[in-house]
């Protein structure tokens, strides 16, 4: 009898439990993925959407398909070092990858619920570093060089951003010369059978040929997102190896195994696009309105250098918080544009003090030529307050810092004190 119940624990019960414990960790990797569709949907397409380019419902298709792109292309390299590299091999079992998602979630959603797009990476790290230090099992050497590149990618933003923000800023600004819109850019027109699109009247090609960058940088920021933050939403599941199903998928001639790290961006990026069309409405409302009167041309800077810094870390395997690298680059470019008012040469000798604010970059409007470097006088230059609103932008720095936290935090206890997750 008692072998009897012996094998039917191990044979019937165990792969029953293993099935259901599989499943909840799919539901919750859709929760995770689902926050991360609202928080980054806002980063990547509100300066778009604010602008009335793009409307919320064109900018949560753009992100489904190239934020799974990213994920797809350049994202197994942090899902594997999520999944394996900050904590001990073994440690990452379905039951701790569970836990770990669910923090992960929980914290994410409590920004969405602020209306706040939280550090996706930064979240995840944490929830996985509370593992580690519970179990006394941290790759100190792992979050050495992932913390070390937290530290160092905003300051090579910073500096990137200010010399385009000196030197480049006011000629890419007279050039592209995209402003933002009081009505939408696209109009729907039923007047037939099928409904066409068409260029709001009065449009100029100039006004069209900006507005289409700032959707294709949108689209790089998103294909950016997928590179960095698939991970964050499975690699617990792909490092415990709970997605090892293959199939083999034949198309157009050439076939293909979908795999662990395979279903696991397939898992990510669906529950991305359920996220980008709910509730990444808060965000793109935030991010495109509220927090800044940011100039689009001085976004589309920003976005195209803080995607590439992101999108070359994440290809090594480094998760970056993507939000914190793109405001160190809003503050560099804002530096770089307020220091034309002194040359180097004047700089030097200490003839001069440049203004440093942000609120360098609406000096002129779109398309105004700028005086040259040396020209102009430090009053002329706006204060950051005219930027940024400064209520909003605490809240939302408050929120981006408490959400990681929360996430470590918990972790940490559920790991040390729970009996169910003691290891």
């Amino acid at each position: 009898m008692t072998d009897f119940i012996l094998f039917i624990r191990i044979h019937v019960l165990g792969p029953i439990v293993i099935e259901i414990y599989l499943a909840a960790g799919i539901l919750v990797a859709l929760f995770v993925g689902y926050n991360i569709g609202g928080a980054t949907t806002g980063v990547s397409f509100g300066p778009a959407v604010g602008a009335k380019v793009l409307s919320k419902v064109g900018a949560a298709v753009l992100m489904s398909v190239f934020f799974f792109l990213g994920g797809w292309i350049v994202g197994p390299a942090v899902v594997e070092t999520l999944g394996d590299g900050i904590v001990a091999e073994g440690i990452m079992t379905l039951e701790t990858g569970i836990a770990i998602l669910f923090f992960i979630g929980l914290a994410l959603f409590a920004g969405n619920l602020f209306g706040v797009p939280a550090s996706t990476s930064m979240t995840a790290v944490g929830a996985i570093a509370g593992l580690g230090l519970a179990t006394g099992t941290l790759n100190w050497a792992t979050m050495g060089e992932i913390v070390s590149w937290w530290v160092v990618a905003p300051v090579i933003a910073f500096w990137i951003s200010g010399v385009i923000g000196r030197y480049f800023y006011p000629q890419i600004n007279e050039w592209v010369a995209i402003s933002r819109r009081e009505t939408h850019l696209w109009v729907v027109e039923r007047t037939g059978l099928i409904p066409t699109v068409a260029v709001q009247e009065g449009t100029d090609k100039r006004e069209i040929t900006g507005s289409l960058l700032v959707v294709a940088i949108g689209c790089y920021m998103a294909f950016s997102s997928g590179a960095s933050n698939v991970a964050n939403a499975v690699a617990p599941l792909v490092g415990s190896d709970a997605l090892d199903y293959p199939l083999d998928l034949s198309v157009a001639g050439l076939t293909t195994t979908i795999g662990n790290m395979e279903w696991g961006v397939i898992i990510a990026g669906i529950a991305v696009t359920i996220g980008a069309f709910t509730i990444a409405r808060r965000t793109l409302e935030t991010m495109g309105n509220d927090i800044t009167n940011l100039p689009l041309t001085a976004a589309v800077i920003v976005m195209t250098v803080s995607a590439t810094i992101v999108t070359a870390l994440s290809a090594i395997g480094i998760p970056v918080q993507l939000v914190i690298v793109a405001t160190m680059s809003i503050v560099g470019l804002g530096w770089g544009r307020a220091t034309r008012t002194t040359t180097v040469s004047d700089a030097v000798r200490g003839k001069d003090e440049a203004g440093v604010s942000v609120g360098a970059l609406t000096a002129e409007k779109e398309g105004e030529p700028a005086p040259a470097i040396g020209e102009e006088e430090p009053e002329d230059i706006p204060k950051a307050s005219d930027l940024f609103d400064p209520s909003t932008t605490g809240r939302v720095i408050l929120i981006q810092n408490f959400v990681p936290v929360l996430a470590t935090i918990g972790a940490f206890l559920t790991f040390r004190f729970v009996p169910i997750f003691s290891l």
